[in-house]
């Protein structure tokens, strides 16, 4: 069940993200990404506000809370969870893992994208796709 939860609930929440994406591009034009720092913004907002809500109403159910969290607001932005479990390292007690993650996030997914680029270069350039 709780697989199906988070495919309905991604569904959403990745037709919102097209949603706010393509009013963005509309609104702003295509110079910076508005839409996709809104989404992150706005996602870890809300994934804030579910996070502490089930923290203090313990007894609320857990499949509710998958498809909020991992369904929609996951499929919203994942930036969102990135920004949750920061915050909880922090709030552990441990900020010299909560900036090791935010760096190695950053330093990693991007040389992870130019990496990806490369590879397809280098095919392209080979004749192999």
């Amino acid at each position: 069940m709780g697989f199906l939860l988070v495919f309905v609930g991604s569904g959403i929440g990745g037709m919102a993200r097209h949603g706010v994406g393509l009013a963005a591009l509309k609104w702003f034009g295509p110079n910076f990404p508005v839409g996709t720092l809104a989404i992150n913004i706005v996602g870890s907002f809300l994934i804030g506000i579910v996070a502490e809500y089930w923290a203090i109403k313990s007894g609320l159910p857990q499949p509710l809370r998958l498809f909020l969290t991992t369904g929609i607001i996951g499929g919203f932005t994942t930036f969102s969870t990135f920004s949750l479990e920061t915050a909880l390292l922090w709030e552990r007690g441990q900020p010299w893992l909560a900036a090791g993650y935010v760096a190695a996030s950053l330093v990693l997914s991007l040389g992870a994208l130019f990496g990806g680029l490369w590879v397809i270069r280098i095919l392209d350039a080979r004749g192999v796709l």
